[in-house]
């Protein structure tokens, strides 16, 4: 017995389905000529001669149809998944077998009363689609008797293809524990129809009383064509739900067949920002830098990495990923691999710092175009550690534009921030004076020097979106700084597209900034974040106030007031006048600057203020940073590099 258990086992499940399809068609073949002979006639008023006819071509009739059936695929189709496509498959193949078998009983004179085909048609037709489609039937059953009560119960709105094609996949999905309750739509004329035996209920002023009626536990936005403020709407009416939220991608993927259920997403706080993503034109970032070699620094960082994807995609001739961070760089290194097999991959671990390994690189690779994004850009942790800012972005900045100039480089783009505008913290003061490094260069030199400035990005390394959802699914509480503090928001695309854009377009000193619509409160943004999660404020989850950081503010900005604005072909892209400052002044203090940083001086928040002088150092900060100077000091010793003979020979 156990051996042929383990025999059954072993079996290829679906030739033994298509095996069990076709004994059981040879029943219902057979079954459908007998019953054409009974609904006629009573079993014993059965001519001899018809019975005699229809015994004599069973052999065949059932040989003849198999055939047809194998021919309009009824074997190797996925019943599970039937449709209406299905369905027509099956008619048009009983046609085919009607047609075979009057030509035959004609053509062998075998006697047989006329309705004998109509009424075989109709009995072949009706065992056929019941054995076919008698899995989706007792499944329906199994699902609504078995999970009954425990199902997820489920809102879609918008009753349009997309709607189709995720009612279907719900169906029959043994995963998704779903029972679809209603259907929301804004087009009146669906209102009161049915979709699969649900019905559309009414418009989006209906999904709170039909969300407590039905009792929704989830709610599927199933609209992809719509725009980024319909969707808004929608979302900010269904936040007042304690419903989980998923939307379906963009309308793209609807016109290439990808909509399914594996593509419905939970509702991201992006969803939520209120307009439209950026789109750039890709064939004038593609003809850029089709053919040239370009060189990513911080190439494995969050805005690194998607550069580096992008750049890929649109031909170029050699891409180098220079990151110090060999984890981050050994990622997208793979993953370009293998999405891009045939591209011409440079990944190399080394320092922005370091001159000599810049400059070797320069030479070795001459790159056409740079993209400069390796930073330290964490505000807090700058303020505990302001001279590493300043080597790492402020020296790093130089000495990688200098490389460009050294070497010949077209085009060099800065990756700035917001911060840089009036800026309250060190991080900030040291963009600001990468852009200045820029500016300078860009005077003197062959090399397009150009900056990108943009405000917070959405789901990057260290931002505020990851450690919020971090924070909630720990339980909470969300810890946020202050309840008035707001910023810019910009998804990673949308940031490298400007990035992108602005090395395409780009003449020489310009500061490119993002149309970003009205900021954001981050208290808005933790409060939909925790209901979007399916979760209550005040009852799951909790939010905390920490008081603002070091060198935090409450709001950003884009421009100084000394700053122009320029229109550009895309009406989301500006240019920002850059400000006229002493340039041999700068390089002057730049050098004080590199020798105070590196020797480790106390007090340089107020050698960056010579320098930058927006740069508004708080006075809460001031007196932490004296506190905290004055305790490291008790301790420290001069411990500049030695040889490691010297080490040994103080010790004889």
């Amino acid at each position: 017995m156990k051996k042929i258990i383990k025999r059954i086992k072993g079996w290829d499940l679906a030739v033994v389905y298509k095996i069990a399809l076709v004994l059981l068609d040879i029943i219902f073949i057979n079954l459908a000529s007998i019953a054409a002979l009974i609904v006629r006639f009573t079993p014993e008023e059965i001519p001899v001669e018809y019975a005699a006819s229809v015994q004599s071509m069973a052999i065949f009739n059932t040989v003849a149809t198999l055939a047809i059936f194998a021919v309009f695929r009824l074997y190797s189709s996925l019943w599970k998944f039937a449709s209406i496509k299905e369905l027509i498959y099956i008619l048009e193949a009983c046609a085919w077998s009607l047609i075979f078998n009057m030509l035959a009983y004609f053509l062998m004179y075998q006697p047989i009363y006329r309705s004998y085909f109509i009424i075989y048609f109709a009995a072949l037709f009706l065992c056929t689609c019941i054995s076919r489609f008698a899995y989706r039937f007792a499944r329906m059953i199994y699902r609504g008797n078995i999970h009954g009560e425990h199902m997820r119960h489920t809102m879609i709105i918008g009753a349009g293809e997309a709607c189709d094609i995720v009612m279907k996949e719900l169906e029959l999905s043994q995963e998704l524990d779903a029972k679809i309750c209603c259907i929301i739509d804004d087009d009146s004329k669906k209102r009161g129809t049915y979709i699969h035996g649900v019905k559309v209920v009414g418009d989006r002023n209906k999904i709170l009383e039909n969300a407590v009626r039905y009792k929704i536990d989830e709610i599927i936005i199933a609209i992809p064509s719509a725009k980024k403020k319909d969707i808004q709407a929608i979302l900010e009416i269904c936040k007042q739900t304690s419903a989980e939220l998923k939307i379906l991608p963009g309308v793209y993927q609807l016109v290439k067949g990808e909509v399914s259920v594996q593509k419905l997403r939970n509702v991201e706080i992006e969803d939520l920002l209120g307009r439209e993503p950026i789109k750039i034109k890709t064939e004038t970032i593609g003809r850029y830098v089709c053919d040239k070699v370009v060189l990513v620094t911080g190439g494995g960082g969050s805005i690194g990495s998607e550069l580096c994807r992008q750049i890929a995609a649109n031909g170029v001739k050699r891409l180098i990923i220079f990151d110090i961070y060999e984890n981050n760089a050994y990622d997208i290194q793979q993953e370009l691999k293998q999405k891009y097999p045939d591209l011409d991959l440079v990944v190399l671990i080394g320092s922005v710092r370091n001159s000599r390994k810049l400059n070797s690189v320069f030479a070795k690779y001459r790159p056409d175009i740079v993209y400069h994004a390796a930073a330290h850009k964490h505000v807090p942790l700058m303020e505990d550690s302001p001279n590493e800012a300043i080597k790492n972005n402020v020296f790093g900045t130089y000495k990688t534009a200098l490389a460009a100039d050294m070497y010949g480089a077209e085009k060099f783009v800065l990756i700035s921030t917001d911060k840089a505008v009036n800026p309250t913290n060190i991080m900030g003061a040291s963009k600001r004076m990468c852009e200045m490094i820029i500016q300078t260069f860009s005077h003197h030199s062959k090399t397009e020097y150009v900056a990108v400035r943009f405000g917070n990005v959405l789901g990057s390394n260290g931002s505020v979106i990851p450690l919020f959802k971090k924070q909630i699914a720990s339980g909470g509480p969300v810890t946020i700084t202050h309840p008035d503090i707001i910023r810019y928001f910009m998804t990673i695309p949308e940031a490298v597209s400007l990035v992108l854009q602005a090395g395409a377009s780009a003449k020489g000193g310009e500061i490119f900034v993002l149309d970003m619509g009205e900021p954001v409160k981050i208290l808005d943004l933790a409060k939909n974040l925790i209901r979007l999660s399916g979760y209550v404020l005040g009852e799951d989850i909790d939010i905390k106030f920490t008081g603002l950081r070091p060198g935090e503010k409450l709001y950003e900005e884009i421009l100084m007031d000394e700053e122009g604005l320029q229109s550009t072909e895309n009406k989301l892209i500006h240019i920002g006048k850059p400000i006229d400052f002493d340039e041999q002044q700068f390089l002057k203090d730049l050098e004080d600057l590199y020798r105070a940083a590196y020797a480790e001086e106390e007090g340089m928040k107020e050698v960056v203020h010579k320098i930058v002088p927006t740069y508004h150092i708080r006075q809460e900060d001031v007196e932490r940073d004296r506190k905290i100077a004055s305790e490291l000091m008790k301790d420290f010793s001069d411990t500049r590099s030695k040889l490691p003979s010297e080490f040994l020979s103080k010790r004889k």
